[in-house]
């Protein structure tokens, strides 16, 4: 099972109890506890889906912001998996492993060079808010304490995130959070391809990851080119 952590007597996952717990101003680091309580590589947590929508909240690394970016810009993955089944998605060796249930989110992050990666769901009450991602850079088990620890630090920490995105869907403009992880300018493209195609929304937003698809590049790259014109999508 899971490897002991070094010195492990419990003082980490105490102490990411109470870093989450007395998270509740905007820039407190949701991410760390996670990483100190379990020692793993890094981690990212997100909003998925309605109500909030789907958007990065923190992530302790770029490696882990990627993470993120690669299962909100294919709209499959752990994350989604976890949230949906509201159980942990572990995935000990990501290297020899590809799930058929994601196929191309397993093929994008086979690509990062990860070890394990983990999705552990965000609920307050029966409300979805969305999933945290751990991962390691080799190939590694979580113990049956690993998984209870980091389950207790997802419940303390969604109802820090959703106590934080209430927040900022109060104070910005469009209800599209700001912040390093902003997808405004996604729901900005994504207006101007569906009005250029005559399409929904929701269609133009397809078309958008189909193109950042087949040209290998992110979801948010793309929709940069469209909202600065260097990308046009006509009929």
């Amino acid at each position: 099972m899971g490897q002991a952590l070094p010195g492990d007597d419990r003082d980490a996952f105490v102490g990411a109890i109470r870093q989450l717990t007395e998270a509740g101003h905007p820039g407190a680091d949701l991410c760390a506890p996670f990483v100190g309580a379990v020692g793993v590589t890094g981690a990212a947590i997100s909003t998925l889906g309605a109500p909030f929508g789907s958007q990065t909240v923190c992530a302790s690394s770029p490696v882990a912001a990627r993470v993120d970016e690669i299962q909100i810009d294919l709209g499959e993955g752990p994350c989604w998996e976890a949230l949906r089944t509201r159980r942990p998605v572990l995935q000990a060796d990501l290297r020899g492993h590809s799930d058929e249930r994601w196929p191309a989110a397993s093929v994008a992050l086979r690509q990062l060079d990860l070890g394990s990666l983990y999705a552990f769901p965000l609920f307050v009450g029966r409300l979805g808010v969305g999933s945290v991602d751990l991962y390691a850079d080799v190939p590694r088990e979580l113990s049956e304490e690993d998984v209870k620890d980091v389950t207790v630090l997802a419940t303390i920490a969604a109802r820090q995130v959703l106590r934080r995105t209430l927040d900022e869907l109060g104070t910005v403009d469009e209800g599209v959070p700001g912040g390093p992880y902003s997808r405004r300018e996604l729901h900005q493209a994504s207006g101007m391809v569906a009005a250029q195609l005559g399409v929904g929304v929701d269609d133009a937003l397809v078309v958008l990851r189909g193109h950042a698809f087949a040209s290998d590049r992110s979801v948010l790259e793309v929709a940069g080119d469209v909202v600065r014109r260097r990308l046009v999508f006509e009929t």
